[in-house]
């Protein structure tokens, strides 16, 4: 039988980022997306299911920041997520009104 507590133990790495983003940016638009089946057997691929993402973000805190400084945001925030726990994690941060 599954307690909350297990239900808590199996929170997913994409879980974990969504709600890591929310709080430091409080975003218009957040988009976690597990592209990990799509690389199944590549490199970088550790049978997780969770070794790639693409987050795509919209947040006032990107306004008058170049592509670099948002991508080094969003790193930030997300710790040892990128690079440690996913092999490759593609971001495109926007400031509200920006196409994305």
């Amino acid at each position: 039988m599954e307690t909350p507590k297990n239900s808590a133990m199996r929170r997913t790495v994409q879980n974990e980022m969504e709600t890591l983003l929310r709080e430091a940016f409080t975003p218009e638009r957040l988009e976690v997306i597990n592209d990990s089946a799509s690389h199944h057997g590549h490199s970088g691929d550790d049978g997780s299911g969770e070794s790639h993402f693409t987050v795509v973000i919209e947040s006032g805190a990107f306004t008058g920041k170049s592509r670099l400084e948002r991508q080094r945001m969003v790193n930030r925030v997300l710790g040892d997520i990128p690079g440690q726990r996913v092999h490759a994690l593609a971001i495109r941060a926007f400031a509200p009104g920006e196409a994305g």
